[in-house]
């Protein structure tokens, strides 16, 4: 599996609860999550998708640390099996997995 399928299955996830995922860019700034998933009532959380075992580049760790210091979720998948905790964590739901 490779990355752009994990991130598809995000999508299409994210919008079978009414939700968008946005692909995040941010011009100047470099390592910034793929995507900001937005869900109804308000949630919202910063999501890179790696390929399955592949790990977060020293400034995505930077900026994934700087975006949960005010206070912003922010997650790593390099699984499919781990997108509905995912949702489920930032809907307010069952706490099934731990951000990354």
């Amino acid at each position: 599996m490779r990355e752009k399928d994990i991130e598809q299955m995000l999508i299409r996830e994210v919008r079978k609860r009414n939700g968008l995922a946005l692909k995040f860019i941010s011009p100047g700034i470099n390592g910034v999550p793929d995507r900001l998933v937005l869900l109804p009532g308000g949630r919202m959380a910063f999501v890179e998708l790696k390929a399955p075992g592949r790990k977060m580049r020293p400034i995505q760790i930077k900026r994934k640390r700087q975006l949960e210091t005010l206070g912003f979720l922010v997650y790593c998948t390099d699984k499919k099996e781990q997108i509905g905790g995912v949702l489920d964590e930032v809907e307010g739901r069952k706490n099934r997995v731990s951000p990354a």
